[in-house]
């Protein structure tokens, strides 16, 4: 069992950055990749970032390559994205989430946060 909670979410201009944290408790933290996924109003759960057990592999959404950073420290049981050049199309309520063998899709990941509001003003 894995219990997660997200933090740092909040209003920021467009350009600005955000860091969202992700605490995980749980003995087994290491043993899950861990992903971040965003939900507009009106809109479907997507997809966002994902990171290896060993954080030595990522994958991003094209939507958000090169201006958002997945990362973890297994040490502080701890899962971060750090989101810089905020669009407005960025707004979302931002959950991470977790899976031992999944990949980009929802519905493979078991484990999932209460999710943290991200608010971009144009």
């Amino acid at each position: 069992q894995v219990q997660l909670v997200e933090s740092g979410g909040g209003l920021v201009q467009a350009g600005g950055s955000l860091r969202l944290s992700c605490a995980a408790s749980g003995r087994t933290f290491s043993s899950y990749v861990m992903g971040w996924f965003r939900q507009a109003p009106g809109k479907e759960r997507e997809f966002v970032a994902r990171i290896s057990w060993s954080g030595g592999s990522t994958y991003y959404a094209d939507s958000v390559k090169g201006r958002f950073t997945i990362s973890r420290d297994n040490a502080k049981k701890t899962v971060s994205l750090q989101m810089n050049s905020l669009k407005p199309e960025d707004a979302a309520v931002y959950y991470c989430a977790a899976t031992q063998w999944g990949h980009t899709r929802s519905e493979e990941y078991d484990y999932w946060g209460q999710g943290t509001q991200v608010t971009v003003s144009s």
